[in-house]
């Protein structure tokens, strides 16, 4: 029998070396804890008014003084300890079966399709109104993209129109928390369970928030969560949640990262490498969505705290909902409910026409002119040049979308709602205000 060598052992592999004596690699050698911290004093500075930032910054660089083990055999710099104790502590927060860290919620998104085995011809109804994340993935792989309108109140999917625009071919809805406002998800999980259709939510902007008692990107077969840079939380700048209950979770770690099974290995190698079981059989090919010890360290360091992030923005929603209420052309943002709790990742602000005397281009050009940033974020997706190259009738699709066509041309944007300083906050209200009743006057 020939002589293979010395077994190899499933711990050889990323990157404990078990019981070598000159492990096969040294993990980001040439990164110093000095230079980490560096970057991170430069990423995240302190303003006047935090004082918790040293305290917090002290958390932090003792977080990279374990991940600066770099240069020793059993570092990690990606998908290790980290990466596992945040998905623990998440699938807790969220009361989720399976929860996977990735590089952003639009990795979250398509390992979500591969479960439905996303394919030509298919059909993803997703709301007009969105950020162009949503709406990526289905063209890529010759799906169609079918937008419904939105609930004018809310700029949230209508479920009403939802069900006007299944077809057989429809495989997937995603309903979109818009500004960290749940979407009414009962009839669209009616929906989707009348016509065996699979239910993504994009949660991107509603980590933290609640539809009757129950966690926003829970309550789908599939969520995703961003925790990009402008989020109430961030893992320096990017990283996203996929979480679910169904049994795909069990394959989150191969849909991570390539396929790589380390509970298989060929002979003479390490690990198997597999395709993604699908929910009608599939098979899908994963990607890399792999993501870094030092994004998990920095998201873990603010789940304690996103509570109290969350209450600061309500208060100042609430707060800019009482200075608005009886401005005459002004509508303010929709708040909590007996059955809505919002994330108040922003504030969504909307204007009366008729009682204004302007639509909302002219009140956003007072509003500049004022000093008050006031980004509309979100335009109808078909009116982007992609979906006429994609040969999308987009006259058409926004005929089928009125409410959203009013929203972005006459009605809809929204205010910071970042913690602002108490007079930062009171000096927008004011300008708001000021720039409404002087239009009105006009």
């Amino acid at each position: 029998m020939a002589d293979n060598g010395p077994e190899k052992k499933k711990s050889d592999f990323r990157y404990a070396t078990g019981d070598a004596k000159v492990p096969w690699a040294a993990i980001g050698e040439h990164v110093w804890h000095e230079d980490m911290m560096g970057i991170v004093r430069m990423l995240v500075k302190p303003g006047a008014d935090r004082p918790a930032f040293d305290s917090a910054m002290t958390g932090v660089e003792e977080a990279l003084m374990k991940l600066c083990g770099c240069g020793q055999p059993t570092a990690k710099l990606s998908l290790g300890d980290t990466v596992k104790a945040l998905e623990e502590e998440v699938a807790q927060f969220l009361g989720s079966k399976y929860v996977c860290f990735v590089t952003n919620a639009t990795a979250g998104f398509q390992i979500a399709h591969q479960f439905a085995d996303l394919g030509p011809g298919d059909e993803v109804i997703l709301p007009a109104i969105t950020f162009i994340a949503t709406g990526v993935y289905p063209p890529l792989v010759g799906a169609k993209c079918v937008f419904a309108d939105i609930d004018p109140r809310t700029v949230n999917m209508d479920p009403e129109d939802v069900a006007r625009k299944v077809t057989p071919n429809t495989k997937v809805i995603m309903p979109v928390h818009i500004g960290g406002y749940p979407v009414d998800m009962d009839p669209i999980m009616e929906i989707a369970e009348e016509h065996d259709i699979t239910v993504i939510e994009d949660a991107a902007h509603a980590f933290g928030g609640r539809y009757k008692g129950r966690m926003t990107g829970t309550i789908g077969h599939f969520g995703a969560f961003s925790f990009h840079e402008v989020k109430n939380i961030t893992a320096f700048g990017e990283g996203g949640i996929v979480c679910t209950d169904t049994k795909f979770g069990e394959y989150f770690n191969q849909a991570r990262f390539c396929g790589v099974d380390m509970s298989r290995q060929i002979e003479n190698w390490l690990y198997d490498v597999v395709a993604l079981p699908t929910k009608t059989g599939g098979p899908q090919v994963p990607g890399n969505h792999s993501s870094t010890e030092i994004q998990a360290a920095c998201l873990l360091g603010q789940l304690g705290r996103l509570e109290e992030i969350i209450r600061i923005r309500r208060e100042r929603a609430e707060y800019l909902a009482e200075r608005f209420e009886n401005v005459p052309g002004l509508i303010p943002a929709p708040l909590d409910t007996d059955e809505i709790e919002s994330t108040y990742h922003l504030y969504l602000l909307q204007v009366d026409p008729e009682e204004l005397g302007a639509d909302i281009r002219v009140f956003k050009q007072r509003l500049t002119e004022k000093g008050v940033t006031n980004i509309p974020h979100f335009a109808p997706l078909y009116h982007f040049e992609l979906y006429r190259q994609l040969g999308y009738d987009t006259d058409a699709i926004a005929q089928s979308c009125p409410n959203a066509e009013n929203a972005f041309w006459h009605t809809f944007t929204h205010l910071p709602l970042y913690p602002l300083a108490d007079e930062q906050v009171e000096m927008m209200a004011d300008l708001v205000i000021e720039a409404a009743e002087e239009i009105r006057g006009a």
